[in-house]
């Protein structure tokens, strides 16, 4: 039987932090007074002043003005488990056999990878409003602000290993441009072999990661970081790191419930998924290539080999780049990619 999970109303667990208790109570976006949060969660006028000190810290944009009290910058939406299981598409509810929520955990995927496969044709799913240790490919940091982004993962377990596995982030990429779509979001691309792009700036991207017998099942994680609202502060200091960064909030897109973009990615990720064990990624190609952000650029591809140069000409029929150099078109199931000046 599928179960709900922990909803994200930390308001109602005496044992949830006091952090995710104010978060929950400013996501509204409107000002609440220190003394009517302190009052309402009974604390301290000066736990309050702690917790939101501890939310500015972790990348969250807050307001304070005298005789009205904090708000966030922006209203946001506490993640909520119930809410996200009820938004999600008909055809793909039977299939998730659980969506969890919680304030903070490592990694989302650390989460699932832990556990047990889930039975084939089943997936979990949890997300986290802060993630202390999120990461994306090659270990690389994954920065989000409490409220500011969607952090999901969800698992799948493959009957058998699918022949094209290395195409699986192309597929998920494709999959969570057609949950943007369907909530008006246009305009954004795909970078190989994990990106969501707007323009030249990462919106969001991809990990997947795989747990598998040398024969039999195989079971994949996936999660997906996206972008929503992060705030300047944030942006900047991901820029300060050698990433340009946006969010769907400052691409002057339309804002959406959370828990409504997360339900969204689930159920395409899920459609996504049963296609893509059926026939591989053959039925994504073409969505593929109109957003791919590469076709026709100059790049530097750092390669396990080195580094080649050459224009890039799309992906192959099994997800792998294609790139045309000095040498002939050589073919990349794995490396970075950098577009180069000019």
């Amino acid at each position: 039987m599928a179960r709900t999970g922990r909803a994200a109303h930390p308001a109602a667990h005496d044992s949830t932090p006091l952090v995710a208790r104010v978060f929950a109570a400013l996501c509204d976006g409107r000002f609440h007074s220190g003394e009517q949060l302190a009052r309402s969660l009974g604390v301290s006028r000066s736990a309050i002043w702690k917790a939101t000190g501890t939310l500015r810290e972790l990348g969250a944009t807050l307001h304070a003005v005298r005789n009205r009290g904090y708000r966030f910058a922006g209203a946001s939406e506490a993640l909520d488990a119930a809410r996200i299981r009820e938004r999600l598409a008909r055809d793909v509810r039977h299939h998730v056999r659980s969506v969890e929520t919680t304030w903070s955990t490592a990694s989302t995927n650390s989460v699932l990878l832990e556990r047990a496969n889930p039975p084939g044709a089943m997936s979990e799913v949890f997300l986290a409003e802060y993630q202390t240790a999120g990461r994306g490919r090659r270990g690389r940091e994954w920065l989000a602000s409490p409220g500011g982004a969607i952090c999901l993962s969800l698992s799948w377990t493959f009957r058998e290993v699918p022949r094209d596995l290395g195409a699986l982030s192309l597929v998920i990429g494709v999959c969570a441009l057609r949950a943007l779509r369907e909530l008006g979001a246009v305009g954004a691309g795909l970078k190989w072999p994990n990106d969501l792009l707007l323009g030249e700036r990462k919106l969001g991207g991809v990990l997947i990661e795989l747990r598998a017998e040398s024969a039999g099942p195989a079971c994949v994680v996936i999660g997906i970081g996206l972008n929503m609202a992060l705030g300047a502060a944030l942006l900047q200091r991901i820029s300060e790191s050698g990433m340009a960064a946006t969010d769907l909030r400052s691409a002057g897109l339309a804002e959406q419930s959370r828990n409504s973009v997360a339900a969204a990615l689930v159920s395409a990720c899920l459609r996504g998924l049963r296609a893509f064990e059926r026939e591989g990624l053959t039925p994504f190609i073409a969505e593929w290539q109109a957003a791919d952000a590469l076709r026709g650029r100059s790049v530097d591809v750092s390669a396990a080999d080195g580094i080649a140069h050459g224009l890039a000409r799309g992906v192959d029929v099994h997800g792998a780049l294609l790139v045309e150099t000095p040498q002939g078109v050589r073919r990349f199931i794995a490396g970075d990619v950098t577009v180069r000046p000019g």
